[in-house]
């Protein structure tokens, strides 16, 4: 087992990591903030908002996107501080937006919940739905990048910005797509089948492995095109994202809590970002 240390405590549910400018972003669903966090532990509050933040990026000029996901919005922060929206996703979110992911040209992939995931009572099972790949475009327009996906959720795009993988947590499986010249995706292929493994958040590496976090669990796992698994770690608490950063890109950072509804976290502190040494650097974006 890898040595695994605390870098930080005190979230409610942190989500959407980034190694950006020597820290680490994240964003806190319910504490309602975007923060950043030096590998010595040195925290600092970037905005806050009036929704849920979730999927980071940055556009080709240094300005950050946010998801904004019960508004179904990207929001940019402009040079000034200033908060503005730079894209409307509910013409094609059925659901929640979460994680994204920022082609270096700055066109940005925004995946959705499809449904209500935390909907109670007995109508819950029938309301599963599959959801679409939102594409946004540098002048915030917005069309369907694909289709029918299983609950996309954590996305990477390869060093030489031609290929975009997808997990899809319901589907158990990352799903890869061409990149064309115009942003707009297209050889749909499966790269991996994940038994046991609801992908979430997750990052990539200079072999070409993923890291991802396993959302239905407590592990995180390196995985190789076709599934096979290079490692499994037990973090010890459900964990929802990973990130590779440091100096370096050895340092893999992994973002858990106690339970991702609100009811169950919400104000109570649990949430924890954890690191760990690795043998590959990071690659890629994000």
């Amino acid at each position: 087992m890898p040595d695994i240390e605390i870098l930080i405590d005190g979230l409610d549910f942190g989500e959407g990591p980034r190694w950006h400018d020597g820290r680490l972003w994240y964003s806190d669903f319910y504490q309602h903030r975007v923060s950043a966090v030096t590998v010595d532990g040195e925290r600092e509050t970037m905005l806050e908002l009036d929704d849920h933040p979730s999927g980071l990026g940055w556009l080709p000029d240094g300005r950050l996107l946010v998801v904004s996901m019960q508004q179904r919005k990207v929001l940019r922060v402009e040079i000034d501080g200033s908060i503005v929206e730079h894209a409307d996703l509910s013409g094609v979110a059925t659901g929640r937006c979460n994680d994204m992911v920022v082609a270096a040209n700055g066109n940005a992939y925004v995946g959705n919940f499809g449904f209500d995931v935390w909907a109670r009572g007995p109508e819950t099972a029938r309301k599963v739905q599959n959801a679409a790949l939102a594409l946004v475009r540098p002048d915030g327009s917005v069309e369907v990048a694909a289709d029918d996906l299983a609950f996309p959720n954590g996305s990477v795009i390869t060093p030489d910005g031609d290929t975009l993988i997808v997990g899809e947590s319901l589907g158990r499986r990352f799903t890869a797509f061409g990149i064309g010249a115009d942003g707009a995706l297209g050889n749909r292929r499966v790269w991996a089948e994940l038994p046991g493994i609801s992908p979430d958040g997750c990052t990539l590496d200079a072999e070409g492995a993923i890291w991802v976090a396993n959302a239905t669990g407590t592990d995180v796992a390196r995985v190789l095109e076709g599934g096979e698994i290079t490692d499994r770690v037990d973090v010890g608490q459900p964990t929802f994202a990973c990130a590779l950063g440091g100096d370096d890109g050895r340092t893999l950072f992994l973002v858990s809590a106690d339970a991702s509804n609100e009811p169950d976290v919400a104000g109570k502190g649990t949430g924890v970002i954890r690191s760990m040494r690795v043998a590959v650097p990071h690659a890629g974006l994000p």
